[in-house]
């Protein structure tokens, strides 16, 4: 059974950013570390130690604290650790009160949800549903510079699903509306929990089928067709957008051995 005196890794959350010491997280005892183990909730296991859940106003100690931006490089499975602790954090702060009576919420550790005190009702991390998309024409893949990035950064075409619609009709949905392209052959690739605050990233790939870009400006400053020997820069690896970009180019030159 747990207890402050069992060793674990530390998720101490702030908002998207999580306490590191160097560039790990913190393992120890709620007592060698000087945590609240009362407060605390593990949330899984990661190399042979549980992992526990905190938010940083539970901690009485200053630490400095690391964006998960900064930690896309780091193995998958803490990456995804940390990540879920940061959604549980951004729960606990977005359902304080409860949406549908208003009352105070406290959390559940059952449920690992936010509990009502008046009505019971139990509130979850929301997941918002979004689609990432890398289109391909020819030997080029769909690369676009968002209004939300900052510097030369080049990325492919991203969107929240709206209600009413399938993943497939996000992508072809989102890919016009930015681009003013019309696209086909929409196939899986994969997905990426995205705790920014809250998304899950599902990843397609698609091929351009008719239209000329025309550019939505109140999401992009621009866009173009890039072959591989001349690309801007990338999204970082780490990110599902540098894998679909990767995995384009894979095929692409697939298919140029077999030509």
């Amino acid at each position: 059974m747990l207890n402050q005196h069992t060793n674990a890794y530390w998720c101490v959350v702030n908002d998207s950013a999580i306490w590191l010491e160097g560039s790990n997280l913190p393992c120890g005892s709620a007592i060698e570390l000087n945590l609240p183990f009362e407060q605390a909730v593990c949330i899984g296991d990661y190399d042979g130690f549980p992992v526990m859940w905190i938010n940083d106003e539970h901690i009485e100690q200053t630490v400095e604290y690391t964006s998960l931006r900064d930690l896309l490089q780091i193995k998958e499975p803490l990456f995804l650790m940390i990540s879920k602790a940061i959604q549980y954090g951004f729960m606990a702060r977005e359902f304080r009160f409860c949406p549908q009576c208003g009352g105070r919420t406290q959390l559940n550790l059952n449920q690992i949800a936010m509990q009502c005190n008046e009505c019971r009702k139990l509130h979850y991390p929301r997941i918002f549903p979004s689609i990432i998309v890398a289109v391909r024409r020819d030997d080029t893949i769909l690369l676009a510079q968002h209004q939300r990035h900052k510097g030369g950064l080049f990325t492919v075409l991203a969107g929240f699903v709206e209600v009413g619609e399938t993943l497939e009709m996000a992508v072809a949905r989102e890919v016009f509306e930015e681009t003013g392209i019309n696209i086909s052959n929409i196939r899986y690739f994969g997905s990426q929990p995205w705790a920014f605050p809250s998304s899950l990233m599902m990843g397609y790939m698609a091929d351009y089928d008719s239209g000329e870009i025309k550019v939505d400006k109140n999401e992009l400053i621009k866009a173009d067709w890039y072959p591989q020997d001349n690309l801007p820069e990338l999204a970082p690896k780490g990110t599902i957008a540098r894998s679909l970009i990767e995995a384009t180019f894979d095929e692409i030159e697939a298919q140029q051995r077999i030509e």
